[in-house]
């Protein structure tokens, strides 16, 4: 059965490629239809928190100096996310992080990484959604939150949420298509990347492709 990885940064606001860093990482494992195991930490890169981002966050510059360090709280995440792939909440952004910061950590890419967006998802299941941002699917869905938004657990736990009822929403909506087929992260993947008036083709042709590998 899938285990799949929802991981969400906190980071000094900037962008990888701009010199931000990553500030704090969480991961929560999805399998079966529940949360099965789940990963958090601070992370010390020597990198200056702004203090708009401590006030948005709640992670002061005085946290992060007592935080492990970044390289070896990568080395961790990598072993805790060993071979699932990843779904986030506006992925671009997450996994231009993951990416530098595993770079940073001489760490190799796991061709089991991918990324699965939930904001894209979200954006072809519900697009009467005026918003697709993670507040506002919490309240569009009436998920469970707990903790502060913005810190990093919180809202992976809240991204995994909105992952199952990903998952569940496509299995209603295409049953007939689907069968006993799992909603998994290839067929995310797949759907993610499908314009809307093309869904339900997109849907059936991905089936049917995957059906055909495995005979």
């Amino acid at each position: 059965m899938e285990t799949i990885a929802v991981v969400d940064f906190e980071t000094t606001g900037l962008g990888p490629t701009s010199g931000g860093r990553a500030t704090e990482i969480a991961a929560v494992l999805v399998r079966g239809g529940e949360v099965v195991d789940a990963f958090s930490s601070l992370m010390n890169s020597g990198a200056w928190v702004p203090p708009q981002i401590q006030a948005l966050t709640g992670i002061t510059n005085a946290m992060l100096a007592d935080a492990p360090d970044s390289a070896q709280v990568m080395r961790e995440l990598a072993r805790f996310t060993a071979g699932c792939p990843l779904v986030a909440h506006n992925a671009a952004f997450d996994r231009g992080f993951w990416q530098a910061e595993m770079a940073r950590a001489g760490l190799d890419p796991d061709p089991a990484h991918a990324f699965a967006c939930t904001v894209l998802l979200s954006r072809r299941l519900w697009p009467e959604a005026k918003s697709h941002g993670l507040g506002a699917m919490t309240q569009f869905h009436g998920l469970r939150f707990s903790g502060r938004a913005h810190r990093a657990m919180a809202d992976a736990r809240v991204t995994a949420e909105l992952l199952l009822k990903v998952q569940h929403e496509v299995a209603r909506r295409f049953a007939m298509d689907l069968g006993e087929t799992a909603v998994d992260h290839a067929l995310l993947a797949e759907l993610q990347r499908t314009p809307l008036r093309w869904l339900r083709r997109g849907l059936v042709e991905h089936v049917k492709a995957r059906s055909a590998l495995t005979c």
